[in-house]
């Protein structure tokens, strides 16, 4: 099975509207291991690991997001996978 890593940072309101506790949601609903948190710069950032079929589908979920957010902006960076990691974590 392919497995990739993406590093992605959102930008817009996605702080105070539980769009972490959403990411980790989202992820785990989809078997992706990884973690969340937020920036200083009020963006999101988080890395997310695992088959390119879930992984898109995740993309697609984040850039709606919990009702309160607005996604503005959107980077997404692939990078290696990392073995031996579990779970999906929020980081504060």
């Amino acid at each position: 099975m392919q497995v990739l890593r993406w590093s992605i940072v959102v930008q817009g309101r996605v702080q105070g509207v539980g769009f972490r506790y959403f990411t980790a949601s989202s992820a785990r609903n989809h078997g992706l291991v990884g973690w969340v948190r937020n920036r200083d710069d009020r963006g999101v950032e988080m890395e997310v690991q695992g088959s390119p079929e879930m992984l898109a589908v995740f993309r697609v979920e984040i850039n709606k997001g919990p009702i309160l957010a607005r996604v503005q902006e959107m980077k997404v960076v692939e990078l290696p996978p990392v073995e031996g990691e579990e779970g999906f974590e929020i980081r504060y």
